[in-house]
């Protein structure tokens, strides 16, 4: 029998559906890993070292044994033989320093936060009271704080090996040449600040034992690469443990990583026999999630006088921090290849030199490298523009990479492989009121008005995707650039997706079943979505990047694309056609000019069972693809912004904000506008709200949301959003990456704007972040304040 099919389907890519899992998420109906209760569970308090730097000559832990509730207590000493190291999976150079790195400290502590000690109770505030009955004794070793001083030959030691973790070198083109009697040279120094990750949901880990067998519950970006490196850390053979992700807060990178808690945990559930929990109070997360940025960018830029580039050399000190964790050392070199940007010059020179300080580790923080190298090019050319008298817009216009150049290999060697630069900004121009707010800033500069008016300007790229895997070898990368998913069509034509990447606010399930609706012809509301544990998800490289989509989602499509032709066979015997003379649109196989078809649910039923398949084939259309991109992903765009700077106290408004950014091909408009507004909204924190400090000593004073100010609401204007849309071409869904776009671009935006606004009162920078007392330290030091 065969089906008359006249239905036809709405395109699903595109649409802008609300996301399936905010019901859950936003009622309360869900399992964050702080939530889960198991029988005999019991709860982990750490302690941790008020110093930046000693060595421990003493720990007491009787008195905290004895105390209510309970069950056993630890110094690092009772694990230092079945810890191991916390593993980087970067090592940059041949040779690179990877010093030791225990979970818990056994003979020495390099920066306050650090564990000495840990308490396993039964419930987590006596936990955290018997802390304070344990006794550490520390002899105190100089605090390294400045990466500068630092290097110097006299420095004290963070490590016996010293205090440089590497020196990672490239250079494309002759920059000698470059500088060569290059008419006009610009030389600035900028220092990204250290940002403290700040996500929704605190860190939590719950580790519990079945015998021989593990599982892990973490609130992490990464499950399968955690479970690969718990393994390889502690000895417990791999298909023995398994690691889930329950639904996990944000992350922002500060998730992707292999911490302390996660092998402590699994250790002590491993010795005790029972449950164990950890969920970290903000303080503590202040003080031991891994920080982003802190950088020190020297950049000499060569030029002609009409503004032609022609070279650019950077300079960068990057702290480490204490030790090298998960990607610790690729950071600044996923920077490396941007600074060039979307712009055309002769030749390129980048040196990275990483610095070990007695502070907290840094690592991945949303863009990871990019916002630095952005913030750095999209900064400096705002000084050439201002040096040769000409609009920081037009500069940038004769210098990018027009659109009929595409594909085009950058000073750095990579290929950018679509882009319209041009359109992006004329588009935000036009929102933003570009030249309006030009003839309103002279007419403030020619009256004096005490509130002046400044307009900032960030024409971005950034590299995304993270792939493909022989690139990421040439890096010394210690993984691939791959993504695997699984098609599973179940009898009733419902569909299962089987994803290794790994969601924590990115809205996966509703993309993803965005895809497979219009590549299989099936409703929307009959895909589920599955991910995030290693024993459903069995294979995966997880989230971060924004890779999902340009790896995760293409890798979804490739095996839609194989269950088709496995179901094309099938629909050609149930129809006694040639598989020829089948084509497939809406949802069903039909033969070719014929109303004869049957739909996918039907041939889903029909392999069920199995009772009149071709010969020799496999009673299944499932189907399973592991994607390995030939490229990275070049998403664009250009953000417009416009400050009020009261240069009587400093203080800073913004005034107007708009954002022009190019993705790609747009699965769901909502969800690309979720994550630009709150890329936008962690740029402008570091551009004027946010920054890591530390005392003389090396203690962090930042450590509570009272001292570590994060933008909220009413900090932030109305953003002002639009697309365009040049398709990726090396992926079958033409799509980039918007996950860290706003991040990346807002910064230099917000602080090109301050500048611009104060640039009259001799003031060429101020140090992030922007805050009114910077500003006005920069006004007074500038000319003595007068215009």
């Amino acid at each position: 029998m065969t089906t008359e099919m006249t239905r036809e389907t709405v395109a699903e890519i595109g649409r802008p559906r609300r996301r399936k899992e905010d019901t859950r998420l936003v009622t309360g109906r869900t399992r964050w890993t702080d939530n889960i209760q198991l029988p005999g569970m019991l709860h982990v308090a750490y302690l941790r070292s008020p110093l930046a730097h000693a060595r421990i000559t003493r720990v007491d832990l009787e008195e905290a044994r004895s105390m209510p509730g309970v069950v056993a207590v630890y110094s690092g000493r009772d694990f230092a033989d079945e810890q191991g190291s916390l593993p980087c999976a970067w090592p940059v150079t041949e040779d690179v320093v990877i010093p030791d790195h225990p979970p818990m400290a056994v003979e020495e502590v390099r920066y306050v936060g650090e564990a000495v000690a840990c308490v396993v109770a039964t419930d987590r505030y006596k936990a955290a009271d018997a802390l304070e009955a344990i006794e550490v004794d520390y002899d105190p070793l100089p605090a390294v704080l400045d990466m500068n001083e630092a290097l110097a030959d006299d420095a004290p030691k963070v490590h016996e090996s010293g205090n440089k973790a590497f020196t990672w070198k490239f250079t494309g083109g002759d920059i000698d040449a470059a500088f060569r009697d290059a008419p006009v040279v610009i030389e600035r120094t900028y220092t990204q600040q250290r940002l403290i990750p700040s996500a929704m949901e605190p860190r939590a880990v719950v580790a519990t034992t079945d015998g021989d067998s593990f599982t892990v519950y973490s609130a992490t970006q990464i499950p399968h690469i955690l479970r690969l490196m718990l393994a390889m850390v502690t000895g417990i053979p791999e298909h023995k443990l398994r690691v889930v992700a329950p639904d996990v807060g944000g992350g922002f990178g500060s998730k992707l990583q292999v911490t302390a808690e996660e092998v402590l945990g699994l250790l002590l559930a491993k010795r005790l026999g029972r449950p164990v929990k950890w969920t970290e109070s903000r303080s503590e997360g202040n003080l031991t999630v891994h920080h982003g940025r802190d950088q020190i960018q020297r950049i000499r830029v060569a030029a002609e006088r009409d503004g032609r580039l022609r070279g650019l050399q950077v300079d960068l000190l990057a702290d480490m921090g204490a030790y090298l964790m998960l990607v610790t050392p690729g950071v600044p070199l996923l920077g490396a290849f941007m600074y060039n940007g979307i712009y055309k010059m002769d030749a390129y020179d980048f040196t990275c030199t990483g610095v070990f300080t007695t502070k907290m580790p840094t690592d991945a923080y949303r863009g990871a490298g990019r916002p630095e190298a952005t913030y750095a090019i999209e900064r400096v050319m705002d000084e050439l523009a201002a040096e040769l008298g000409m609009d920081p817009l037009e500069l940038r216009r004769r210098n990018w990479i027009k659109h009929e150049e595409f594909p085009y290999t950058t000073v750095s060697g990579l290929t950018y492989d679509s882009g319209n630069y041009e359109a992006a900004t004329d588009r935000a121009m036009a929102l933003f009121g570009y030249d309006k707010l030009r003839a309103e800033q002279a007419d403030r500069r020619e009256r004096r008005d005490p509130v002046q008016l400044g307009i900032g300007v960030s024409t971005y790229t950034e590299m995304c995707g993270l792939a493909p895997s022989r690139v990421l070898g040439s890096l010394r990368y210690g993984a691939g650039g791959w993504e695997h998913a699984s098609i599973r069509m179940l009898p009733s034509g419902k569909v299962e997706v089987i994803t290794g990447t790994s969601p924590h606010g990115q809205g996966h399930a509703t993309a993803w079943s965005q895809i497979v609706a219009d590549s299989l012809g099936v409703p929307f509301e009959d895909v589920t979505v599955r991910f995030s544990d290693t024993a459903v998800s069995h294979k995966g490289l997880d989230t971060y990047g924004s890779r999902s989509l340009a790896v995760g989602g293409v890798a979804v499509v490739q095996a839609c694309e194989k269950v088709k032709e496995k179901a094309k066979a099938i629909a050609a015997h149930m129809l006694e056609a040639s598989p020829d003379d089948i084509e497939f649109a809406d949802g069903a196989f039909r033969v070719r000019g014929t109303n004869a078809a049957k739909t996918i649910q039907e041939v889903a039923l029909a392999v069920f069972s199995a009772h009149n398949l071709p010969d020799g084939v496999e009673p299944t259309l499932d189907a399973e693809v592991t994607f390995d991109p030939e490229n990275f992903s070049y998403p664009h765009g250009t953000h417009l912004c416009a400050v009020e700077v009261d240069t009587e106290t400093g203080q800073v408004k913004i005034r107007s904000y708009v954002a022009v950014d190019d993705v790609g091909k747009v699965i769901n408009p909502l969800i690309v506008e979720g994550q630009v507004h709150g890329g936008l909204a962690q740029g402008i924190g570091q551009a004027l709200f946010e920054e890591a400090v530390y005392d003389a000593e090396g203690n962090l004073l930042t450590t509570t949301m009272a001292d570590y100010l994060l933008p909220t609401a009413a900090d932030l204007p109305e953003f002002v959003t639009d697309r365009t849309e040049t398709p990726a071409t090396t992926n079958p869904l033409g799509v980039k990456g918007v996950g860290e776009a706003g991040t990346i671009a807002a910064t230099p935006a917000v602080v090109n704007a301050v500048v611009d606004a104060l640039r009259p009162y001799g003031v060429n920078d101020v140090r992030m972040p922007c805050t009114p007392e910077r500003v006005w330290r920069a006004l007074q030091s500038a000319n003595g304040g007068a215009a």
